[in-house]
Order: C-alpha cells, then sequence, then structure tokens
C-alpha cells in the first residue's frame, strides 16, 4: 500500500507538484492522517483523472468545469466517509464550509470584477481603443510593441484574461492573412498581459489570492514591477526579429462610445479603491469594497434603463403603464416601432456574460484541492517539496508546474500549505506562479482563451516552438528579483 501512495505522489508531483499542499498547512481541521488510506488513494485517483481531462479540454471538447466538480463532489464524499469511521462525525463537514468560504469571497470578487469589465465592453470602451489601433496604419512591427506594451500595463487593472482577448483581436484583425504575424503577436501579447499581472492584485487570480490572503501588501507587489518587465523584455526583443516591418492596409474606425462609458469607467475605479482602502485601512474583505462598487454601477444602470426607455419610446407595461397613463391622460400603446431596434440597457446581461465556466473551475479546483488537504496530502507534499528542496528551488518549480496545470491552482495550493517562507520568497513564488504559466499556452487562462479566439492560428505547437525564449525571460526574471530585492529574502 505504501508503494501505491509513493507512486501516486510521485506521479502527480511531476504533474503539479504544488496542488497536493493544500489545506493542512493553514487550518486545523484536519486530525488525522489518511494519506495511506484506500479512500485517500482513490480520491488522489480521482483528483488525477478529472484533471487530465482539463489539460485536453481543446482535443476533447469537454469544458474544463464539468470534470473538476464532479471529482470535487467524489472527493469530499470520500473524504466524509473517512472522517466517519475515523469517529468524526463533524470534521468533514467544518472542513468543507471552511473552504467554501475561500471560494465565495474569490467568487464575488471576481464576478463583480468581470461585469465591471463587460459593462465597459458594452459601452464601447474596448472598441475605441482597438479600432484607434488598427485605422493608425502602424507597420506590423509597430503593432506587435504596442498590442504588447498596452497589454503589459492595462493587466495590472483589467486582469490577463481580458487584456489578452482584446489585443488578441487587435492583431487578428490587422495581420489578416498573415498568420506567422498573428502567432507570434498573440505569443507576444500572453507574456506581456501575464507579466503585467504579477505587479498588482487585480492583474492575475494568483495574485488576488496572496492580497487576499494578507501575505503582501497591496504596494508590495510594485516590487515585482522591474522582473515582471525584465520578463516580457526578454521575450519581445527575441520575437522581434521574425516580425515583418510591413505595414498593413489600415481598417476604418466603426465604435462608438454609448452613453455612460466613461462613468462606468470612474465608477470601476472608484470600486477599485474602496476595495484596497477597505483592505488597508478597516482591514475588510476586498469583496466587501467590490460588492459596494457593484451596487454603485447596478443603481447607475437603472439610470441607463431608464434613459434608454424613454429616447427609444419602450413602452411601460403592467400596473406602471396604467399608473403613467392616468397620470398622463394618454393612451398606452401596445408596441413601438423604436423597440425592438433599440434595446434598453440591462446590468444582468452583463452579470450573465461572465466567464461562468472559469468561475465553476475555481470552485472545483478549490474544492478539490481542500478534499486532498482533508486526508493529509498537502502536509505531505509540505514536507516532500518545501521541506526537502528548500524555498528557493521548490519556489522555482512552482513555476514550472503552473505552466503545466495552470497557475491557479499551484498558488491556491501553496497558500494553502502556506511554508515558513521570507517575504523576499512569497514575492519569487508570485512572480514564478505568474510569468511561469507562460512557458506553454495552456499554463494560464490568457493563454486558454487565446487559442480558442485565434484557433487554428495560436496553438500549442505555435507556443510550445518559442518556450526556450519564454523560458529565458523566466530565468531572467527570478535572477532580476533576487538581484534586486535581495534585502526582503
Amino acid at each position: 500500500m505504501d508503494f501505491v501512495r509513493n507512486t501516486a505522489l510521485i506521479a502527480l508531483a511531476g504533474l503539479a507538484a504544488p496542488q497536493l499542499v493544500f489545506a493542512a498547512g493553514s487550518s486545523d481541521l484536519v486530525v488525522a492522517d489518511l494519506t495511506g488510506s484506500n479512500l485517500g488513494i482513490i480520491a488522489l485517483t480521482v483528483f488525477f483523472v478529472a484533471y487530465l481531462l482539463i489539460i485536453s479540454e481543446e482535443a476533447i471538447r469537454l469544458r474544463k468545469s464539468k470534470p473538476i466538480m464532479v471529482a470535487a463532489g467524489i472527493i469530499w464524499l470520500l473524504v466524509g466517509i473517512a472522517f466517519v469511521q475515523q469517529g468524526d462525525t463533524l470534521g468533514a463537514g467544518a472542513a468543507f464550509k471552511h473552504d467554501l468560504l475561500e471560494f465565495a469571497e474569490l467568487f464575488l470578487f471576481l464576478l463583480a470584477a468581470m461585469t465591471f469589465i463587460n459593462t465597459m465592453d458594452e459601452r464601447g470602451v474596448f472598441d475605441i481603443l482597438r479600432d484607434w489601433l488598427v485605422m493608425k496604419g502602424f507597420s506590423l512591427r509597430s503593432i506587435f510593441w504596442l498590442t504588447g506594451l498596452i497589454s503589459f500595463f492595462l493587466s495590472p487593472i483589467a486582469d490577463n484574461l481580458t487584456t489578452a482577448l482584446l489585443m488578441a483581436t487587435v492583431v487578428i484583425s490587422v495581420g489578416g492573412e498573415n498568420r506567422r504575424f498573428i502567432a507570434i503577436g498573440c505569443i507576444n501579447i500572453v507574456v506581456a498581459a501575464n507579466a503585467g499581472g504579477v505587479f498588482s492584485p487585480f492583474g492575475d487570480i494568483t495574485t488576488l489570492m496572496v492580497w487576499q490572503k494578507d501575505i503582501i501588501s497591496f504596494t508590495g507587489f510594485f516590487a515585482l514591477f522591474v522582473p515582471a518587465v525584465v520578463n516580457w523584455l526578454v521575450v519581445a526583443v527575441i520575437l522581434n526579429f521574425v516580425v515583418p516591418s510591413v505595414k498593413p492596409e489600415p481598417l476604418e474606425g466603426r465604435a462608438e462610445l454609448k452613453h455612460g462609458a466613461w462613468v462606468v469607467v470612474a465608477l470601476f475605479l472608484l470600486t477599485i479603491i474602496m476595495a484596497v482602502l477597505g483592505h488597508n485601512i478597516l482591514h475588510l474583505p476586498p469583496v466587501a469594497g467590490m460588492m459596494t462598487g457593484l451596487g454603485l454601477l447596478k443603481l447607475f444602470g437603472y439610470y441607463l434603463q431608464r434613459r434608454d426607455e424613454q429616447s427609444f419610446h419602450v413602452p411601460q407595461t403592467g400596473m406602471m403603464s396604467s399608473a403613467l397613463a392616468a397620470e398622463t391622460h394618454t393612451k398606452v400603446e401596445p408596441s413601438s416601432e423604436k423597440a425592438p431596434n433599440k434595446p434598453t440597457y440591462d446590468i444582468f446581461k452583463n452579470l450573465q456574460k461572465a466567464e461562468w465556466d472559469s468561475l465553476m473551475f475555481f470552485y472545483g479546483i478549490i474544492m478539490c484541492v481542500g478534499g486532498l488537504g482533508a486526508f493529509g496530502y498537502l502536509a505531505l507534499g509540505s514536507e516532500l517539496i518545501y521541506g526537502g528542496l528548500g524555498p528557493t528551488t521548490a519556489n522555482i518549480l512552482v513555476g514550472v508546474a503552473s505552466a503545466i496545470v495552470d497557475n491557479i491552482p499551484v498558488m491556491f495550493a501553496v497558500l494553502e500549505m502556506h511554508p515558513e517562507m521570507s517575504h523576499g520568497q512569497w514575492l519569487l513564488v508570485t512572480l514564478t506562479a505568474g510569468v511561469g504559466g507562460s512557458m506553454l499556452s495552456i499554463g494560464s487562462a490568457a493563454g486558454v482563451a487565446v487559442m480558442g479566439q485565434a484557433r487554428g492560428i495560436y496553438t500549442f505547437f505555435t507556443h510550445f516552438k518559442w518556450a526556450w525564449a519564454i523560458a529565458l525571460g523566466y530565468a531572467a526574471s527570478i535572477m532580476t528579483h533576487m538581484w534586486l530585492n535581495a534585502s526582503t529574502f
């Protein structure tokens, strides 16, 4: 049995070692080592199979949230059985609620942020930026550098996923039939977006989780700015030599800002300020500020809706219609010619457009890793990885693992393990988890999203051809951090 257990651990560690180090490190809920039990090994196997299906998402066309949510349910069923067999009838429920609270904070924060981003998109904010770049008539090499630069600095605000999708649209529009430029441009965007996301809590899910855990302060992330710049520039300079300098034919701009677009942007910035100040000064969870901002957006959405109703003459129905008719002594018409072509603003449509598959994936991965932690696998992984290899080597390997299995579960596992490390080491693992995901296209949400957008052009193998250059940037950013922030180690 020990052989089977150790074999399973080694196999999973080779794929995603940090994922086996979850709740046991930060919670006192786990009271027994069940890693050698039959139920524990079954749970480990279920997780391994689910993740193989996730990695194969593009090939089998199965959304990643489906297998991981089923796996989470099975693993926690096994946890419950194991705890009852040990005579603990309450431990499994307490452990589940602990992990569910972790997810709830993350879920509501992301839902608010996604709604703001979708609203800005609906108001035409991103279309204006895209069309400006497209219609200016820059050379392909200029577009390459501009999209990379914008991706790097937009990602800390709008997150790396949204940024990558926006900039990829520009590259695809400009590139036209030049498939090589589109592929190279997409690689540059993914690397830049992931690099830019590491020096801001809002740039990536991994940095958000670190900030919510109070491990690194909001301003503390700024120490990673220079290493992030180095990470992107090394790759961009190498890719620059294969980008043609020819000018594409300019395109005419078509986008127009809708009413209230800049108000939405201002509300988003205000929401970020509330989340930061509420967390730093009042020690409230960042989600409190984000949900307050979402409420303000909903109130502004009410104004936009009423304005649209008046502008487009959308008829009122029901009691409100009767009241208006009685007050104004007018007849309520059953229909309007303008209404069908002029829909009113509805914030719930932007809520619906949130990345629900990703949100459900986060639930599944958090609960899966939490369940493995309840079996004691995370404490064991902590001893094997950080205890055996040391924090520097372990944190570098975290970045390598994030390229294979996605940086989100990797970082979540490390956070819940919470090994004893210096501030510099925590900055290091934040850096490696963020930029390490760029080494493969499946290592980050940005890469996976862009593969879907530029399907058949930007592929796993297209990205893999330049993995050596991205690895150079990865190594350069680590050395820069260890030199520049040596005093924090």
